[in-house]
């Protein structure tokens, strides 16, 4: 069995900690592959949260009953920017003890928000390494937006 190198990213471990230092205080997030992101959202019940734009949720996203879209970033003209009422939204849709798997296109927004969340008090938040890019690689069920039909039609 080939060993694990320095070079291969945090996501191929199905349970690979990431620590972020918080106003001083230290936050660990468990990262899981997509197919154990998947066994926990599709297998054991938990919610799962994409936290990509809106733009990006509509072109695509993992095809799972329990899941909702909150942008943790904005895109601005200036560029992206965080979303100012990301933990209220998340906080108006889940309890601190739900079981929340954070996912986004590569797993990187993803990483952030789950980490604002076990700040915030919740209790079982884990990030989907990889993000949804990962997802779609290994053939997992996407859902895409419906191609146009004749009946609307164009105003004149």
């Amino acid at each position: 069995m080939e060993q694990p190198t320095a070079q291969q990213p945090q996501y191929s471990t199905p349970s690979a900690p990431y620590k972020v230092s918080q106003n001083s205080s230290e936050t660990e997030v468990s990262t899981v592959d997509v197919l154990a992101a998947k066994d926990l959202v599709v297998g054991l019940g938990s919610h799962y949260l994409d936290v990509r734009t809106t733009e990006e949720f509509e072109k695509g996203h993992a095809d799972v009953e329990k899941a909702a879209n909150i942008p943790y970033m904005f895109a601005t003209p200036e560029g992206r920017v965080k979303n100012p009422k990301f933990l209220e939204q998340v906080s108006s849709l889940y309890r601190k003890e739900d079981h929340i798997v954070v996912g986004c296109q590569s797993g990187v927004r993803s990483l952030h928000a789950a980490t604002d969340l076990l700040g915030a008090g919740f209790k079982d938040v884990k990030n989907m390494g990889g993000g949804y890019l990962a997802w779609v690689e290994n053939g997992l069920a996407t859902r895409k937006p419906e191609a146009a039909t004749d009946e609307v039609a164009a105003e004149p």
